[in-house]
């Protein structure tokens, strides 16, 4: 009963991987120095590794193209990039700790059977298959790997969602208080010089004398001249 409910899905899968391989662009690298890159880079860049240089990158490119998308306004502009901003920098964080800490915790249950102080310590060693010291760093990392996109199901929902909202309100704040005080300064400078009159220490204005006060002034001291 069971190999009649799971062949017909199994050569369904195999004949649907079988049909993507097929219209996927294919080519062989034979350079050398292109072959040294991609040997060198599997060896000694881990996931954690990967999935912040995929941040980072992400982070120098994504925000700018919704800040600069001159189809919607200003504001939507500025909120969207901060949103990005957010959801960048919450799911390389979580992404790469998970990663790490994964990686860390398979490296703990990995122990060699001859060293381990007790069974857990070697309940993920590869004890059917032979292999190498290298061989035993590789299977760690792949299968701290496929244990950190299994966790990140869930962190996805736990974490990422509520740390992304709560940046996006900080970095939205943040950009608003900006503007209130680019508007506040602009203000003050444009009340700075409306100012007509020269106030002096003591607060009282000094009045600039009429026509007609300095010809009276002038009279009276022709008359006592």
């Amino acid at each position: 009963m069971s190999n009649l409910s799971v062949n017909p899905i199994s050569n369904i899968t195999k004949k649907a991987t079988r049909f993507v391989f097929e219209k996927m662009p294919s080519w062989e690298v034979t350079k050398g120095s292109v072959l040294n890159v991609i040997k060198w880079s599997g060896q000694h860049i881990s996931s954690p590794q990967n999935r912040l240089i995929l941040g980072v990158t992400a982070l120098m490119s994504q925000p700018f193209i919704d800040f600069y998308n001159k189809r919607v306004d200003e504001e939507t502009r500025k909120v969207s990039a901060a949103r990005t901003c957010a959801k960048i920098l919450a799911g390389t964080t979580t992404g790469y700790l998970v990663r790490y800490y994964t990686i860390k915790l398979v490296d703990a249950f990995t122990k060699n059977p001859a060293v381990a102080k007790n069974e857990w310590q070697s309940c993920m060693f590869p004890r059917r298959v032979r292999t190498t010291l290298k061989g035993l760093q590789q299977h760690k990392l792949v299968l701290g790997t496929y244990i950190a996109l299994a966790v990140m199901m869930f962190t996805n929902f736990a974490i990422d969602a509520p740390l992304t909202q709560l940046l996006t309100n900080v970095f939205v704040k943040k950009i608003k208080d900006n503007e209130k005080n680019k508007i506040d300064k602009m203000v003050q400078q444009q009340n700075q010089n409306n100012v007509s009159e020269v106030k002096p220490d003591n607060n009282s204005f000094i009045k600039r004398p009429t026509f007609d006060t300095f010809t009276r002034f002038n009279s009276k001291e022709a008359q006592h001249g």
